[in-house]
Formats: C-alpha cells, structure tokens, sequence
C-alpha cells in the first residue's frame, strides 16, 4: 500500500443468525487457518450500524487480493458486508462496500462521517495461519 492511499485497512462483517452460527464459526476457523487477519468478538446480538449478528475480520490491505477472492468463494452462504477504511465510516459502509450474498439493512446514523487518523485502530493480527487459503 502507498503511505499516500486513502484505504488505510479493510473490514470483513460476517453476518449470521442462531441457526448459521455453527457456519460462521467453521468459516472463521477456516478464515484463521489460512490468512494473517485479526478476528473481532462475536456479537450475537445486532451492534452499531449492524441488523443482525456478527463478527468481524479486520485485515490490512496487502491481504485484500488473497482474502476477498477466498471469501467469495468460501462464505458458505452467508452474508458478508467488506469496506475499506478511509477514515469516513458511513461513506465507507454505505458507498464503498462491497456484498458478498444479499445486502442487510444497515444503520447509517450511528456511523460519523469523519473519524481522526489517531481514532483509526490499526490491524493487529491474531491468528497462526499454517495452512494455504486455497486448501
């Protein structure tokens, strides 16, 4: 990433109900095997902007190219909300996301429009990949 790049890092929100958790956490033991990424807590109640349950992955941009495509391909049906941070959130989870899976509603007056570089948390991963993503 160029220090002049806008995207600072990117976000994963990987969506589930009582009945997929069991999915999201297969997906997420698989997410962790395979890529250096920090998993967030679950939240299995709707939290910020979010409508419905969640984790999230936080990873920095150099692994968007290996990580996303995997996804795609690997998110066992479940909704998947990826965003870039930029330092504008509700720009960030409204107009520069992507879907993978239907959209969710999401609450954009409890995101800023702007937050400080300073308020930014930086990706500290937490996981032990040993395997390859694609095996």
């Amino acid at each position: 990433m160029s220090d002049n790049s806008p995207i600072h890092s990117y976000h994963a929100h990987v969506y589930y109900e009582p009945a997929t958790r069991g999915t999201a956490q297969a997906l997420r033991q698989r997410i962790g095997e395979r890529f250096s990424v920090q998993l967030g807590r679950w939240h299995d109640v709707p939290v910020g902007p979010h409508s419905a349950a969640m984790y999230q992955v936080a990873f920095a941009s150099e692994a968007f190219a290996a990580f996303v495509p995997w996804l795609m391909l690997h998110r066992a049906g479940l909704t998947v909300l990826v965003h870039p941070n930029t330092l504008a959130p509700r720009d960030d989870h409204l107009l520069h996301a992507l879907w993978l899976g239907p959209p969710l509603a999401l609450k954009p007056d409890v995101l800023p429009l702007r937050i400080d570089l300073a308020d930014e948390s930086p990706i500290v991963p937490n996981t032990t990949p040993h395997l390859a993503p694609w095996s």
